[in-house]
């Protein structure tokens, strides 16, 4: 029996697939400063010769406990130690937190919720679960194009 994380991860990975992507890791692994860390998927894309491999890790949440806001909680925890670790141990990954159009439509608008958003570098991959389809990606400061 699949997590509650994991509930959403085929969708997550069929979208990603679609958008271009090739999953390259699953899970993806990183030890840093004697931590040990694992984000449910890597995968990389190749945009174009002149700017090389664009590469990212991806963590899906599904947000399926009765309280959104503790969801929220728990992911932004993880989202934000990972996100620390991979900047150190490998800088050219770019993390993500996958999550449902759902959850972009009923958690992430909460007032509370874009207060801690607009305070911590959060970037998003919203996926559309019915039709397997990535939305849109939402960039934080630190995630932005390169």
């Amino acid at each position: 029996m699949p997590v509650a994380d994991d509930a959403i991860k085929p969708a997550v990975v069929a979208a990603l697939v679609k958008d271009g992507w090739t999953i390259t890791h699953d899970p993806y692994t990183l030890k840093v400063g004697g931590v040990r860390v694992q984000a449910d998927i890597g995968a990389e894309r190749i945009i174009a010769a002149e700017r090389g491999a664009d590469r990212i890790a991806v963590e899906i949440k599904s947000f399926l406990s009765p309280s959104p806001v503790s969801d929220f909680h728990d992911a932004l925890g993880q989202y934000l130690m990972y996100w620390s670790l991979i900047r150190r141990g490998d800088p050219d990954r770019r993390l993500y937190l996958a999550v449902s159009e759902d959850v972009q439509q009923t958690v992430l608008p909460r007032e509370g919720v874009r207060f801690v958003l607009d305070d911590f570098p959060v970037a998003f991959v919203v996926v559309r679960l019915s039709s397997e389809e990535v939305v849109t990606w939402i960039e934080s400061p630190t995630t932005g194009p390169s």
